[in-house]
């Protein structure tokens, strides 16, 4: 009893497309996804924004290559028996 049935649905849209007409509800519709194009677009600005601000390009981490591992365990060995 407290949850809305799929007729329930049916009735509310049909009601609402009659209050607002089809055009009218593609019109929002569209208007809304436009606004979050708009808002992507500008944080997207704002980080690069903050990036030229501080100078730092972004970098990606990656790990270290197992050779480079192994000549500075080597490096370590050598410095720590002299």
């Amino acid at each position: 009893m407290g949850s809305l049935s799929i007729w329930h649905w049916l009735i509310v849209i049909v009601v609402l497309l009659l209050l607002f007409g089809s055009g009218k509800v593609s019109h929002l519709m569209g208007d809304f996804a436009k606004g979050i194009k708009s808002f992507k677009k500008n944080m997207a600005e704002d980080d690069d924004a903050s990036m030229a601000a501080d100078g730092k390009k972004q970098s990606t981490l990656s790990a270290p290559s197992p050779d480079a591992t192994a000549a500075k365990r080597e490096t370590t060995s050598v410095h720590s028996q002299g």
